[in-house]
């Protein structure tokens, strides 16, 4: 296997398995920065060994089983604090044969818990919203701080100061490793649904790199979005989140052309869509719809996203009620994003000079300044004016904007075709 090829898939296993490493090793060390700091040992014992021996047949497991060999070898070498020690002789008669498991081609049983768990400790209320976030897309996405920023449209720097200081805080505050008690869940429960999302947003459409999607991280957020559900069955925006992921998840295999170049909405095959799981979109829908009459930002956004399912294309898409219901998501949360989204929505219901006059009142918006959807829409809007020039240019300035190779080339593409 070429150098750059075993790279290219060792970085992609580590992407893949990283959370739930960090998450099995938090369980152990009950530290996070530890627990880091043991999984990148595994992947640098990883890195020098595969390039001989070749990847694995389960390279997840491997790197499981190595990282909890670290973990154990530190446990014994400074026995964390003395009042522990029994805790820990307890804890290592179990881990060998995790260990072998492991080895035998198997993750932890309840590696779901385990990050289950390792959301809410990085939700705790002690941090701030932004640092919860930028924890978790850490920790459960392996992102980058610089892909967090361009993804949260702020400075690197402020990311990984989020990052430091909410580590610190969490550690200093010896922050217990597990799902809060059903009494303390409303507190925390807004901001797990909202990283949880999150998750599934960068695994439908990826930041940076060479995939238009990341099918594995769109999984991940809905199994622990049906997780969270089972956890608060009286909650609202618990089951109207699920709708939401259920909804978008059913278009994944249309999203995307043989060769993994994407594929617009406007032009998806509809029949190529998971129609099980916009049954199972709807009923979560209709039953969060049933809990609360007062709708949340997922259940407003799940009730969009049911509007194109039950569409059998984008001419018959009930745009009316899609403006309608950004209108109340507006009002709910307001962002200039949601603004850009309602705009394309009326363009749809009333022509694209109605939405290029509302596109055009963000474009000073600050939040918006590095934010590559807005020439893209504007280019979009001015095609169908035929300003084909003006549309040019902003495709092409999108592109230049987008860390995704798909989209930066779906992007030069379109501004390609306003020459003809």
């Amino acid at each position: 296997m070429a150098a750059a090829h075993l790279q290219q898939r060792i970085d992609a296993v580590w992407r893949a398995e990283s959370p739930r490493v960090i998450a099995a090793l938090m369980r152990m060390v009950r530290d996070l920065d530890l627990a880091e700091e043991l999984a990148q040992d595994a992947l640098v014992v990883a890195l020098e060994r595969w390039p001989a021996s070749g990847l694995p047949d389960n390279p997840g497991a491997w790197l499981m089983a190595a990282a909890k060999n670290r973990a154990i070898d530190h446990l014994r070498r400074h026995q964390l604090q003395q009042r522990k020690h029994a805790q820990i002789a307890d804890e290592l008669e179990g881990l060998h044969d995790e260990l072998h498991q492991a080895r035998e081609a198997a993750l932890d049983d309840d590696i779901g818990d385990d990050l289950l768990r390792l959301i809410f400790v990085a939700c705790h209320p002690l941090l701030s919203t932004q640092a919860q976030v930028a924890l978790t897309l850490r920790l459960l996405c392996g992102l980058t701080t610089d892909e967090i920023a361009r993804a949260f449209l702020v400075p690197e720097a402020t990311v990984a100061q989020r990052i430091v200081r909410a580590k610190r805080t969490l550690g200093e505050a010896d922050v217990p490793y597990e799902v809060p008690r059903r009494d303390e869940l409303p507190q925390r429960l807004s901001a797990v649904l909202g990283v949880v999302y999150l998750v599934f947003n960068e695994g439908y459409t990826a930041t940076a790199g060479d995939d238009w999607m990341r099918p594995a991280l769109c999984a991940e957020a809905l199994r622990l979005g049906r997780l969270l559900a089972e956890l608060a069955p009286g909650e609202a925006e618990a089951f109207g989140l699920l709708a939401l992921m259920e909804l978008q998840a059913s278009r994944a295999a249309a999203r995307t052309a043989p060769d993994g170049e994407p594929v617009l909405l406007q032009d998806q095959d509809r029949a190529r869509w998971d129609h099980g799981a916009i049954e199972r979109g709807l009923a979560a829908l209709e039953y969060a719809m049933r809990l609360s009459r007062g709708r949340g930002a997922y259940t407003l956004q799940a009730g969009i996203a049911a509007c194109h399912a039950s569409a059998a294309s984008v001419d018959d898409t009930d745009w009316t009620r899609i403006v309608a219901l950004y209108d109340a998501l507006v009002g709910v949360a307001p962002s200039p994003v949601v603004e850009l989204n309602r705009a394309v929505a009326v363009s749809m219901r009333s022509g694209p000079e109605a939405g290029l006059v509302l596109v055009d009142a963000l474009v000073d918006a600050p939040a918006l300044r590095a934010y590559h959807l807005l020439p893209a829409v504007r280019g979009d809007l001015l095609h169908k004016l035929g300003r084909h020039a003006e549309a040019r240019s902003e495709f092409e300035r999108a592109a230049g904007m987008t860390r995704n190779e798909r989209e930066r080339r779906l992007l030069l593409a379109r501004a390609a075709a306003m020459s003809g």
